[in-house]
């Protein structure tokens, strides 16, 4: 198998400015999901914490 390692720098990115502004909607919009289950997450651990020290 070929291992041949090369190293990558980016130095400038071209992205026309809607494109960035649907991007980071569209970011912010899945990011809800994830907000939700960390509450959930975050919730449960707290209740069982809670009981734990009841």
């Amino acid at each position: 198998m070929n291992d041949d390692k090369r190293e990558v720098i980016v130095t400038d990115i071209q992205m026309p400015f809607m494109s960035m502004v649907f991007f980071m909607v569209k970011w912010a919009i899945a990011s809800i999901p994830a907000i939700i289950i960390l509450v959930f997450i975050g919730s449960f651990v707290s209740t069982f914490l809670a009981a734990l020290m009841r």
